[in-house]
């Protein structure tokens, strides 16, 4: 995986088994950056409704709503209590679901534990210098050196980038990750 934020952290921790961790790339030191940010810094974790019609996206309407309804809002909030360990508060005014400690840096690192206590390895300050088709997989190279050894790069059968988008251009995408081949 490529990319630290919620959605990174979060695919990382799921795709990752005993028998084959998912490794996570991180350019910065400590990841989720727009967690921290979001909210004004205290995160808004969940709306008080899930609203297909609100969701910006170039994905047709219909596989929207089929990805909301996979995961229903209670689905949600009781994965954050529950198996994350940060409670949430409904605030009236916003309509949304927010930590009780009102820290959005509780929410990054929850997530950050939980993908390492799912068995992903996160490699932070890591940047992605070149991604290939090697055969039936793929061959990462990244900051820490070439490709000959797990720590300075690595091999593997899939791979995903969870890039953030142009909302936030000091965090955009890195020019590898931008292209990386569908």
């Amino acid at each position: 995986m490529i990319g630290a934020g919620a959605a990174g952290l979060v695919a990382a921790a799921f795709a990752s088994t005993p028998e084959r961790p998912a490794i996570l790339v991180e350019r910065t030191t400590d990841g989720g950056r727009k967690i921290i940010i979001s909210g004004g810094g205290r995160c808004n974790v969940l709306p008080a409704a899930l609203e297909p019609d609100r969701f910006i996206t170039a994905s047709p309407p219909h596989l929207v709503r089929h990805m909301l309804r996979a995961w229903p809002l209670e689905a949600q909030k009781q994965f954050f209590e529950e198996e994350l360990g940060v409670p949430l508060t409904f605030e009236d005014d916003s309509r949304k679901y927010f930590p009780v400690s009102n820290r959005a840096r509780d929410v990054r690192d929850a997530l950050v534990a939980f993908a390492r206590r799912r068995g992903a390895e996160i490699q932070f300050g890591t940047t992605v210098r070149d991604i290939a088709r090697a055969g039936d997989q793929w061959r990462v190279e990244t900051s820490r050196g070439p490709s000959s050894s797990q720590r300075a790069g690595f091999r593997c059968r899939t791979r995903a980038a969870t890039v953030p988008g142009s909302a936030s251009p000091k965090r955009s995408a890195t020019r590898c990750t931008s292209s990386i081949p569908r």
